[in-house]
């Protein structure tokens, strides 16, 4: 077990994508309420600029009909684009957001996810989906990927942004990630992507990882990313420090580094 490890803290292998039906049932258990025990309710969307600079200014010219959004919780994510939006539905575990039925005037519908990760809707369904951050909390994320790619119209577009650095060392208790939750190596990430078939529109590295350490030093309840400025000069320093990318950050030096990848994609 201790080699096996070896190899997922090195970013090798991903942890997880293996599992058998039992270990991903287990797993789901453990994620099912993450959003509501880390105390997300009522928080407000901290990424509005970063998403603006890495994503939504090359599709802001579409319409779309039907929008997936995987793990969107409030939905708050769709607000720069709100507009061009005609139907939302969102895959959540939790039962918090059972009752709600519209999000920014749009008429939404929330959906439990399949445990197993089947996106339970006919194949060229939705012009776009978006996971942001959420399926390094998914165990077979190559399978999910798959199923994203399949339930897409064709020229779709797909909004993905994860953590690429391993978030510490899952097996022991962590402060802030919850309990399953780990980075995707980059690599790894990549070559899924390619593997199932998306055309890859842009993609950048950001979320320079001293950035909010610094503004939480100082004491500044500033929200980084839906800072114009912080969110630009995040997306420099993170391009500056590409070359700095290892995947188990355990010195300070591996942490001046981009943590997050921002991906759009085309079916």
């Amino acid at each position: 077990m201790a080699d096996e490890f070896t190899a997922y803290l090195s970013g090798e292998k991903l942890y997880g994508d293996d599992f058998s039906p039992n270990q991903i049932y287990e797993w789901y258990s453990d994620e099912a309420e993450r959003f509501t025990k880390l105390g997300a309710n009522g928080r407000p969307y901290g990424y509005h600029q970063l998403d603006r600079i890495h994503a939504f200014r090359f599709i802001r010219a579409g319409h779309f009909n039907h929008v997936l959004g995987i793990g969107a919780a409030y939905g708050d994510e769709f607000k720069p684009i709100a507009g061009n939006i005609a139907r939302i539905t969102i895959l959540e575990p939790s039962d918090t957001f059972s009752s709600v039925t519209e999000i920014f005037g749009i008429p939404c519908e929330y959906k439990r996810p399949n445990i197993l990760g089947d996106i339970e809707f006919e194949s060229d369904h939705f012009d776009l989906i978006t996971s942001l951050d959420v399926i390094h909390h998914i165990p077979n994320i190559s399978h999910v990927l798959a199923e994203c790619y399949r339930c897409l119209c064709p020229d779709g577009i797909m909004l993905l942004r994860e953590p690429i650095a391993s978030l510490g060392d899952w097996r022991k208790p962590r402060k802030g990630p919850t309990r399953r939750e780990r980075g995707i190596p980059l690599r790894i990430m990549d070559n899924m992507i390619k593997n199932t078939g998306f055309k890859t529109v842009h993609r950048s590295l950001c979320n320079f990882a001293p950035i909010p350490a610094i503004l939480n030093k100082l004491g500044l309840r500033i929200h980084a990313y839906n800072n114009v400025t912080l969110a630009v000069v995040d997306a420099l320093l993170s391009q500056a420090f590409s070359w700095n990318n290892s995947y188990h950050r355990t010195s300070l030096l591996k942490k001046f580094a981009p943590s997050l990848v921002y991906y759009v994609l085309k079916k």
